[in-house]
């Protein structure tokens, strides 16, 4: 970026408040009259409005985003990054976040890759979470053919290769001194703008892999049921717990056979089938 020498790439941020926070403070140490009015004047925005967008508390609207851009001296390619930016920022729902943080990364290129990306990559796809659990008691040191067919679908060396590299980058696995990849301590942070969508796609790929279990598995190593209940619009804060509950209880039990064998993925779905407060 030609004007911000002191500053992180545009392409290092994922929230554009943060950016004209850094990027205020820079020109506010370049030059003393550099203030929320003055953006406000050259935006044709209130002084007010500028200070609270900066704080994260309100946003621009489209029609400001290249204004903004301009101002800013950004290039074609970070003028982009900048509008993808906002909307990623103004984004109400998981589709729309979905959809801006994805072509965020598409236009940092290889070069801006973060760890956000990685953290993202490991919700994208059902076999992460699975070789990462499967490590916790499968002897790994590198027959990645063997690794890929003992997923369940069997997956490729080449995507059991690309996990592999990719829990390794996270710190979720490590070489010891045999060679062998054992599991960390180290978890994902949450609160994540990126997250919801991220887990929006992982759980439509988990979905998917319950539905072809009915097919793929016989019954005597799966459990799919189903109940149908009519219940109040109130009581769903009530059955959310109960299914909290059960799935911390299964986190922590404690079996007969104290190495496991197996890994498994147990969905919890609770949809409503009918409209909400319908007569």
């Amino acid at each position: 970026m030609s004007n911000i020498n002191s500053m992180k790439k545009i392409f290092d941020y994922l929230d554009y408040h943060e950016f004209l926070r850094d990027f205020y403070t820079e020109k506010k140490q370049e030059n003393s009259f550099f203030s929320y009015r003055y953006m406000g004047l050259k935006l044709e925005l209130d002084a007010g409005f500028i200070a609270k967008v900066l704080q994260g508390k309100m946003d621009f609207a489209l029609k400001s985003i290249p204004k903004v851009a301009a101002f800013c001296k950004l290039n074609k390619k970070e003028a982009d990054y900048f509008d993808s930016m906002v909307k990623f920022g103004r984004a109400k729902n998981e589709k729309d976040v979905k959809l801006y943080f994805e072509k965020m990364l598409s236009q940092r290129g290889v070069d801006s890759c973060r760890i956000e990306e990685k953290q993202y990559q490991f919700y994208t796809k059902w076999y992460h979470t699975a070789i990462r659990s499967l490590l916790g008691y499968y002897r790994f040191s590198g027959d990645y053919p063997a690794l890929a067919k003992k997923l369940s679908p069997a997956i490729t060396v080449k995507e059991a290769k690309g996990a592999i590299a990719l829990l390794t980058d996270l710190g979720f696995i490590a070489v010891d001194k045999e060679g062998v990849y054992r599991l960390t301590d180290k978890m994902i942070t949450t609160g994540d703008a990126w997250r919801s969508a991220a887990i929006h796609t992982f759980q439509q790929e988990t979905l998917t892999l319950a539905r072809e279990a009915l097919d793929r598995h016989p019954k005597e190593v799966r459990d799919i049921s189903t109940i149908t209940v009519a219940v109040s619009h109130e009581d769903l804060m009530e059955i959310r717990a109960r299914a909290k509950e059960f799935r911390q209880s299964i986190l922590q039990m404690k079996t007969g056979n104290e190495v496991p064998d197996v890994v498994y993925q147990i969905n919890i779905q609770v949809i409503p089938l009918t409209t909400i407060g319908a007569e």
